[in-house]
């Protein structure tokens, strides 16, 4: 092997290392080593004049390789790689030493420190002298886009795709788009209708010529990588024609199966044969299969004996669609934390949750705008609205803050007012969250409210007596304890990724973060990507969010789909794994433990597709004849990188 010429650049990251590493120690450490003839220190190496004095020293001293000691590969991996490409070196002879996440930031004692950043910056200057100058793997791609869900973030993301030019197929899973948001009365803090705001956009989805709207429809499979992706997607039969459907309710009319209405929470009722809402898109009725008497053989037929248009079809089948795409928007939306799991409070029949206490409020919902106990069907005159339920609790429920609590609370009690003006309303909080554009006034004029009265505190205890709820609490600001007859509880229950998350998660190969919700790339730097590349996150299902954060996240996602599938051919890294055939026997332990299907057999040998390969060296650690390595990461320089950290 021809002996390299590496130049080591130690970052101070002004005293996120130094603080606990002596990096003028550092770089003298790896002066002394046989293959660096250059080796040097900086304040902030990744700032201009640091990167400069890199690209410098490369021309200055024919450096060709170099060794970057300094935070995470994941921030500046791309940068001093570049900077190597505009010095004249290919980008794969530059190697990231990691000594703040791995070594500052997880040490106190500087010495010991200081000596860990030594080994780690050895490891990487041994790597890199065996690193072979590879080049990007170019892919043609697919310009069209998957958006899986059909809330106010999918609708988001799948019109601007479709404006920029893109072709986007829209999948929910429900019978209509429209999500959680539909079903809101209105919204903070402008108190604007929901389904005046969020409708124009439903129906545009169903009339833009780019948008192919699947709706009762679930992705089943997705193979293949960026640029083109393979979805199939299972569309049920919902045994209406939605072409041939005229809204008239006929069939409702004469349905005899009564079950609880899902959009209205169980509030109200529909028949087997339903329309969600009547802004609901597609403009169709469903007729739903596990609540009608039966099909196979049909049981009823009262609805397709009174369709006139002959619309409904017993006959209609589920099938399978196959869609070949190129990148892939998840926005799955979320679900409020289940009550099932709050035993404090029960099962109380006048206690309900935010979304029911929304449909109550809105003129379309079950009681026609009208606030009644679910009990007696009463307008309740005392309301206690109890925030952070399921929330901020990590020894029983959820340990995060939902986020959004605070503000449909202070909107809950605004619309109760409104709706019962001689009614009072009593709020149980920890503390106020409020950061949004109008939230904090939002908040404010609802606390300035005189029959509006909000107690700093916990409720311990709830429970109905004849007819009443008793809530028991503790006001911290008076140091009372505090007990009300209550009418009617409202929960702000905790969101929750939507069920299915896990499943689509799996799906895809993307990962969730130890709450459930889909995991970004970087919280800051990559927080609409996933780790898989070509797939990207949007709305609620990523975290608790409002409605203009998700719709900011939905767009800007819908930008890196754009950014994304714009070039004319997709460019990958070439650190996948290769075989070496003639150790190769085909014993097939590699293909059953790739995690990403990128090895398979021909003529009796193991074979890589180097686009599907992600260089996770599963491959390499599984095989018993070393008959297959990732480039760049060999055991051999795995082997001298361990003798480096253990000083061997």
């Amino acid at each position: 092997m021809t002996k390299k010429r590496t130049g080591v650049f130690v970052c101070h990251c002004g005293s996120n290392i130094a603080a606990t590493v002596d990096v003028a120690a550092v770089a003298a450490a790896m002066a002394g080593e046989e293959s660096v003839v250059c080796a040097r220190d900086y304040v902030y190496m990744c700032s201009d004049p640091g990167q400069n004095s890199v690209i410098q020293a490369i021309k200055d001293n024919q450096l060709d390789s170099v060794v970057v000691s300094c935070c995470s590969p994941n921030l500046h991996e791309k940068t001093f790689r570049e900077n190597a490409k505009a010095a004249g070196l290919n980008d794969f002879t530059c190697e990231i030493a990691n000594i703040r996440e791995q070594c500052s930031w997880v040490h106190k004692d500087r010495a010991k420190a200081t000596a860990k950043a030594i080994r780690i910056s050895l490891s990487a200057v041994k790597r890199v002298s065996r690193n072979l100058a590879l080049e990007p793997i170019g892919i043609g791609v697919t310009r069209r886009v998957l958006v899986v869900g059909g809330g106010i973030a999918g609708i988001q993301a799948s019109l601007d795709l479709a404006n920029s030019g893109f072709e986007v197929v829209l999948v929910e899973k429900n019978a209509t788009i429209g999500g959680h948001m539909i079903q809101l009365s209105e919204t903070f803090p402008t108190l604007d209708c929901s389904q005046c705001i969020l409708s124009p956009k439903m129906v545009e989805i169903t009339r833009h010529p780019k948008i192919t709207l699947m709706t009762s429809s679930e992705v089943q499979e997705v193979t293949g990588y960026v640029g083109n992706f393979r979805a199939k997607i299972l569309k049920k039969a919902t045994y209406v024609d939605p072409d041939k459907c005229k809204i008239c309710d006929d069939c409702a009319k004469v349905c005899p199966v009564v079950v609880p209405n899902q959009y209205d929470l169980g509030i109200s009722a529909r028949r087997a044969i339903y329309i969600p809402f009547a802004q609901a898109i597609p403009a169709s009725y469903t007729l739903d299969e596990s609540s009608c008497l039966g099909l196979n053989p049909v049981v009823c037929g009262k609805c397709k004996d009174v369709c006139e248009a002959g619309a409904i079809d017993y006959d209609m089948q589920s099938r399978t669609v196959t869609e070949e795409i190129g990148a892939i928007v998840v926005a799955t939306g979320f679900d409020l934390y289940s009550q099932d799991h709050l035993g404090e409070y029960g099962h109380l029949e006048n206690a309900v949750d935010g979304l029911q206490f929304e449909r109550m409020c809105s003129a379309s919902g079950p009681t026609k705008g009208k606030v009644l106990r679910p009990s007696d069907h009463k307008e309740p005159k005392d309301v206690v609205f109890i925030q952070c339920v399921g929330s901020r609790d990590p020894a029983r429920h959820c340990s995060y803050c939902s986020k959004i609590c605070c503000m449909y609370t202070a909107k809950h009690a605004r619309l109760y007012k409104h709706h019962v003006p001689d009614g009072r309303a009593y709020v149980f909080y920890i503390d106020i969250r409020s950061g949004g554009k109008g939230y904090e006034e939002f908040v404010q004029r609802t606390m300035e409210d005189d029959e509006t009265l909000y107690l700093r505190g916990r409720v311990s205890k709830i429970y109905e007596d004849n007819g009443k709820i008793r809530v028991y609490g503790n006001d911290t600001l008076s140091g009372q304890n505090v007990e009300i007859e209550a009418d009617m509880v409202v929960l702000a229950l905790a969101m929750q990724p939507s069920a299915g998350t896990a499943e689509i998660a799996k799906t895809l190969k993307i990962g969730r973060d130890k709450d459930g919700f889909l995991q970004e790339a970087h919280p800051k730097l990559r927080p609409v990507e996933s780790v898989t590349a070509g797939i990207f996150l949007a709305g609620a299902a990523q975290g608790p969010k409002d409605i203009p954060e998700t719709v900011s996240q939905a767009s800007a996602a819908a930008a890196k789909v754009v950014t994304l599938l714009s070039q004319p051919r997709l460019i990958r890294s070439p650190t996948v794994a290769r075989v070496r055939s003639r150790l190769c026997t085909g014993c097939e332990m590699c293909v059953d433990a790739c995690p990403y299907d990128a090895i398979h057999l021909e003529n009796g040998k193991a074979v890589v597709n180097d686009v599907l390969c992600e260089g996770c060296g599963t491959c390499s650690a599984t095989c018993v004849r070393a008959a297959i390595e990732v480039k760049n990461a060999t055991p051999l320089q795995i082997q001298e990188m361990i003798g480096a950290v253990l000083s061997l």
